[in-house]
């Protein structure tokens, strides 16, 4: 039976940022393919330095004991990656949020650019962006400006700019963040379609309502290094969790996900 490779798989990493501050601290990480994974963690706890990892914006403390593959290869072109990994993040958003419309956000993942310039756009290209959209329940929005979208919507977009090259994962930072009540629910509806058409997730957060039942894997993120990884029954209880966030916590879950309560003190 042939192994299959991990989509992540690295060991011992640490990576440090300015005057020695370790932000990442001898971690390891394996993610099949396939699989659908919440890192859940306080503000502070490493998570946008991980995703920063993953998209090679940091680079770990050189260490023979340690390795970093992706798709069992140490070295990529990041044109490439995009056929592997989709990135949707705060960052991203913030650079996204221009005069610039929907249809144009999306088209610019084939180019990854911010908006598109003197871009040769090809009818195809054109018929994937309009397949996305209409996939994404966004058709309505497409030649309306980012900055001129709700934070829900602009993020919708996003996530189409990602998901032109069909990778194989999605990873969410902080997805949720502004939205409310009626965005959240929409965008947890989104998310439930993209896993079904066959894109995994690798959802970042530190909101436990963002862990859709989809997510079978749950992972704790605490001072820069993993705290507790297992399925999301065994490792979303109260205990973990107050420990995790500092704070007395309750847990309740019904229809798949998990809700926090506050717990007695």
């Amino acid at each position: 039976m042939k192994t299959r490779i991990p989509l992540i798989d690295f060991a011992n990493i640490t990576v440090i940022k300015g005057r020695n501050q370790k932000v990442l601290d001898s971690i390891s990480l394996q993610i099949a393919e396939g699989e659908n994974v919440a890192i859940l963690g306080p503000n502070g706890a490493g998570k946008s330095s991980l995703i920063k990892l993953i998209t090679r914006q940091y680079y770990p403390v050189p260490d023979d004991q340690s390795s970093f593959r992706i798709w069992g290869q140490e070295n990529w072109d990041v044109f490439d990656l995009r056929y592997l990994l989709g990135i949707v993040s705060n960052d991203l958003q913030y650079q996204c949020n221009r005069d610039i419309t929907g249809m144009e956000v999306v088209l610019s993942g084939f180019f990854s650019s911010i908006g598109l310039f003197k871009e040769h756009i090809t009818p195809l290209m054109r018929q994937k962006a309009q397949e996305i959209i209409d996939f994404l329940e966004i058709d309505h929005l497409k030649e309306r400006t980012i900055d001129y979208m709700s934070s829900g919507e602009a993020r919708r977009f996003l996530i189409g700019r990602a998901l032109v090259h069909d990778p194989k994962a999605l990873i969410l930072d902080e997805p949720t963040n502004s939205l409310d009540l009626h965005a959240l629910y929409k965008f947890t509806n989104i998310l439930q379609k993209i896993v079904k058409r066959g894109t995994s997730i690798i959802l970042v957060t530190h909101y436990l309502s963002d862990i859709i039942p989809e997510i079978n894997r749950v992972i704790l993120m605490k001072d820069g290094g993993f705290y507790k990884d297992g399925p999301k029954g065994e490792v979303l209880t109260g205990s973990h969790l107050s420990k995790l966030f500092e704070a007395p916590i309750e847990i309740t879950s019904k229809d798949g996900y998990y809700y926090a309560l506050r717990g007695k003190t």
